[in-house]
């Protein structure tokens, strides 16, 4: 389930849809052929950068934080499932098992859209054009009461993946922690300055990998390699907030790894968050 990023300094793990999940994957893998060929969700994907990006001077809201949100949640979603947690979500509105990672893949496909009206608050101006979307997708999917019921999940959780609103699903705390998790080498969800040496820079720049991998005590280990400690202000400013307010925080552990060179050789640092 590892492949190889663009960026050959970053190793990325992306879901695979042939490969075997701890979860009934039949209907995610056909929402997932449908929306990664849906024009208008392409079109949302570029235009959300343009405020975010060349207007407000922000890293990448775009395409690429997209897929790698997409399959951050997922991958998480995989492993907690494979640790035997149950979501509350679908199952509290009366859905299948089956719609669990339907409502992840379309709610990290679909969380930032709001940049298109403004990136600030644009959390909750994603949710009239996401409901747009889903209007029109949904019902090639599911019945009426079906497609309300996904839509209110899709939507909760859209709003919830920053930190404003307190999530009241497994599956909204998801993607809120899986947004936080884009933060290799100047990729981080925190604003750096361009050409600048101040902390977000230089913790920005600090990150190499994030890796999740099943952990011996919790379903689930997030592992963040940096080659400076300056990372560190990343992780502690940024994800740990997402995490401690997610309602996985007793399933997750956060381990930074800092790998350095020093005279003598290379020099291991491990923080446990």
């Amino acid at each position: 389930m590892t492949k190889a990023a663009d960026d050959e300094h970053v190793v990325r793990q992306e879901y695979d849809q042939a490969a075997d999940h701890a979860f009934p994957d039949g209907r995610l893998n056909e929402m997932l052929d449908r929306i990664e060929n849906d024009p208008e969700i392409a079109t949302y994907l570029e235009a959300q950068n343009v405020n975010a990006v060349d207007r407000k001077g922000y890293n990448d809201h775009g395409t690429k934080h997209i897929e790698i949100v997409r399959d951050r949640a997922l991958r998480l979603y995989d492993l907690l499932k494979a640790g035997g947690v149950e979501f509350n979500g679908a199952r509290q509105q009366g859905l299948e098992e089956a719609d669990e990672s339907v409502i992840l893949a379309l709610a990290a496909t679909l969380h930032d859209i709001g940049h298109v009206v403004h990136r600030d608050d644009h959390s909750y101006y994603s949710i009239p054009l996401a409901a747009d979307v889903l209007d029109r997708l949904l019902p090639e999917f599911y019945d009426v009461a079906e497609q309300v019921r996904v839509k209110a999940e899709v939507l909760h959780a859209i709003l919830c993946h920053h930190t404003e609103e307190e999530p009241l699903t497994l599956e909204a705390g998801v993607i809120r922690i899986a947004d936080g998790l884009d933060m290799e080498r100047g990729r981080s969800r925190v604003p750096y300055e361009k050409g600048g040496r101040g902390i977000n820079t230089v913790s920005s720049q600090a990150i190499e990998s994030v890796i999740l991998h099943p952990d011996e005590e919790l379903p689930v280990r997030v592992e963040i390699r940096m080659n400076n400690a300056a990372g560190v202000y990343q992780v502690d400013s940024l994800l740990k907030a997402k995490v401690e307010g997610s309602m996985l925080q007793d399933l997750v552990r956060i381990v930074a790894i800092n790998t350095k060179e020093n005279g003598e050789g290379s020099l291991v640092e491990r923080i446990e968050l």
